[in-house]
């Protein structure tokens, strides 16, 4: 029996973005807190907003095979996304983390996102992803969620 294989070349990366995504990461260090950065998208649109995310992330963790997402957070998108020559396995669950992604790379990395609204304040998305990003951040989803721009000022 013939395994099917949904990925279409394995050893490549995503292509360039077309938009650079407002993302912050933590160095790649050991890890710290739940989160691995945050992502601030520009609609609420997974599979519109993805290819660029995706794009970025490869860098990261190699082709990237899985996206894990809350299903009450997006409109919901197909179970497989073709993207960058490759296609992505869309995974909703109700039992995710609200506000949160997480992006598996074939070889078993990923990197779990906090995710920004799309219609956040500007300076308190900045904010929450600066601090999300910050190397020895621990903190959990929902404190970061109720950054205020004059905190992350005040730790600079």
């Amino acid at each position: 029996m013939a395994l099917k294989n949904d990925h279409i070349d394995v050893g490549r990366r995503h292509a360039p973005p077309e938009h650079t995504p407002r993302l912050r990461l933590k160095p790649k260090a050991p890890l710290s807190g739940y989160v691995d950065g945050a992502w601030w998208p520009h609609s609420e649109d997974l599979t519109a907003e993805l290819p660029d995310l995706l794009s970025v992330l490869s860098v990261r963790l190699g082709p990237i095979g899985r996206v894990i997402y809350n299903l009450n957070e997006w409109a919901k998108p197909p179970t497989k996304f073709a993207t960058g020559g490759r296609t992505v396995r869309l995974d909703g669950y109700r039992i995710q983390p609200v506000n949160t992604v997480e992006v598996l790379g074939l070889n078993r990395d990923k990197i779990v996102l906090l995710v920004v609204s799309p219609h956040a304040d500007p300076d308190q998305a900045h904010a929450i992803m600066m601090t999300a990003a910050g190397p020895n951040n621990a903190a959990t989803v929902e404190s970061l969620l109720i950054i205020s721009p004059e905190a992350t000022e005040s730790h600079v």
